[in-house]
Formats: C-alpha cells, sequence, structure tokens
C-alpha cells in the first residue's frame, strides 16, 4: 500500500516549497503535515530557489529572443520552399 504513487499539484508543491524556504517550521513538521517524504520537500526546495536563480538573469530572455528568432527563420525557410514547389507543379503540369 505504500507504492502507491501520488501526483500533487503545481500550487501544492510551491506552498511546500515556499514553507521549506521560509523555514519557519522544521522539515519533519512540514512533511507531517503534508504527508510527503523530506527527500520530495527537499527536491521542490532546490527546483524552487534553481527556479528563481533563472527568474532573475538576463539568459532566459535572450534564449527565448534567439528561440523566436530561430523559429521565424524557419517559417521564412518552409514559406519559401512552398512556394518554390507549388510553382515547380505548375510548371511539370
Amino acid at each position: 500500500m505504500g507504492n502507491i504513487k501520488r501526483k500533487h499539484s503545481s500550487s501544492f508543491k510551491v506552498r511546500v516549497a515556499l514553507e521549506m524556504i521560509k523555514d519557519t517550521e522544521s522539515v519533519a513538521s512540514i512533511c507531517s503535515k503534508h504527508s510527503i517524504h523530506p527527500s520530495q520537500a527537499h527536491q521542490w526546495k532546490k527546483q524552487a530557489v534553481e527556479g528563481l536563480l533563472l527568474i532573475f538573469t538576463n539568459k532566459p530572455k535572450e534564449e527565448l529572443k534567439e528561440k523566436n528568432e530561430l523559429i521565424e527563420e524557419l517559417y521564412k525557410q518552409v514559406g519559401q520552399l512552398k512556394v518554390e514547389l507549388d510553382w515547380l507543379k505548375k510548371k511539370v503540369t
């Protein structure tokens, strides 16, 4: 019965991670209150801290900008190839 895998919502994980970050209660009390394993709580806290670090750096914005530019370029190439294909189909028939 102990091997039942539970899925927790994102909001639940955030609440637990925030409680872990605040450090107002012991890890054991937080985990028993929410019925989770301490290693799971530590993992969520680690993910939350890493996520916060990413929020306050410019790297994600730059990566997103580069990704959008790449997508835009690929759409241009697809459009150009579609026009060329349509032109070739007309020439063949």
